[in-house]
């Protein structure tokens, strides 16, 4: 009876071992699609441009219509399309599992509504109309609705929890909606810009818009990496996680934080992009498992993979006359019936 004593930690162990390399190779296979993905977003559109004009393009350019299209055009659409499609796809896994809501995206938290009023707010009291202008208006309004959603949803004095932000989200983003409808209805110039931002695009944005959104990415990246050993606790349930040692409300506000910084710095830049941030979690935990560690990563790069193929696919069908936006809901809607259908995923 020793032998099998004695052994039975380390087949562990190598089990664990196993699950970790295959998960890193999963991680470097993802990196590799996404190379691959931007290559064919920089390579393909109305105009294609081989990729030996790409190459001179980044490397040597000399003005020429090849090196125009790559450096003002296809170069700032890929990586906004990866820093939008990261964003998104963390900042669901985090509303996920921040709500226990298998069907959470985002907008939960009134992001998307606060941005979009801003916005409206920014062209027609303070006749805004630049993107670069723009943008700071509509993450100073996904900032605001998420404290008020947070602050509403910790009346009580028992701080938030899961349902009280659902239901405070819902109710903000329903009071901002009604009020963008009102301001939008009697100003033709804010209906136009309204429209134009809601459809979700990642096109016409420069390398400028990029840099503007870049640093907020990163910080919601780091603190969301930070916030994944207090959700894995918190997934066990609050009473659990407390006598893990777990502060529950810190754990929440830290990922609230993580939540507004990653989805109102894309949304303020690109739209409301649908479906991302609703199905990138549920593809991810498929391949990690419930492992928040793992899961958080994995769901960044499916996001920016997920944005950059909708886009290059949008592209190629119509010769790049539609939205991204567009495009992922005609995509996502179909995975998103089929995601429900399997079993497993009315419970995270």
């Amino acid at each position: 009876m020793a032998t099998p004593l004695a052994t039975r930690p380390a087949t562990v162990r190598d089990g664990g071992g196993r699950t970790r390399g295959r998960r890193i190779a999963g991680l470097a296979v993802l990196v590799g699609l996404l190379a691959v993905m931007s290559a064919l977003s920089i390579v393909f559109g109305a105009h294609p441009v081989p990729l030996d004009a790409v190459w001179h393009a980044l490397t040597g350019p000399t003005g020429t219509e090849d090196d125009i299209i790559v450096r003002s055009l296809r170069g700032p659409r890929t990586v906004i399309g990866i820093l939008a499609g990261v964003a998104l796809g963390v900042g669901g896994a985090l509303m996920q599992g921040h709500t226990r809501n298998p069907i959470a995206d985002p907008g939960l938290l009134g992001v998307n509504q606060g941005a979009a009023f801003a916005i409206v707010l920014a062209v027609v009291v303070f006749g805004i109309q630049g993107i670069h202008g723009l943008i700071w208006f509509g993450f100073a309004g996904a900032l605001l609705a998420a404290v008020v959603v947070f602050l509403l949803g910790a009346v009580g004095g028992r701080g938030s929890t899961p349902v009280t932000l659902a239901l405070a989200g819902a109710a903000v983003s329903a009071l901002l909606y009604g009020l963008i409808s009102a301001i939008v209805l009697g100003d033709r110039q804010g209906m136009e810009t309204y429209r134009f931002w809601h459809v979700g695009s990642i096109a016409g944005r420069d390398f400028a818009v990029a840099g503007q959104i870049a640093p907020f990415l990163v910080v919601g990246v780091l603190l969301a990496l930070a916030n994944t050993p207090g959700l894995n606790a918190l997934s066990l349930g609050d009473d659990v996680a407390t006598a893990l040692g777990r502060d529950i409300r810190r754990t929440r506000v830290v990922g609230v934080l993580a939540i507004t910084l990653l989805v109102g710095a894309a949304v303020s830049a690109c739209g409301p992009i649908a479906f991302v941030g609703l199905i990138v979690p549920h593809v991810a935990r498929a391949i990690t498992g419930p492992d928040y560690r793992w899961l958080v990563p994995f769901a960044g790069l499916i996001g920016a993979i997920l944005v950059l193929a909708a886009d290059v696919l949008g592209r190629v069908l119509t010769g790049d006359s539609l939205e991204v936006g567009i495009m992922l809901a005609i995509v996502g809607a179909p995975m998103f019936i089929a995601l429900v259908r399997r079993k497993g995923l009315t419970r995270l």
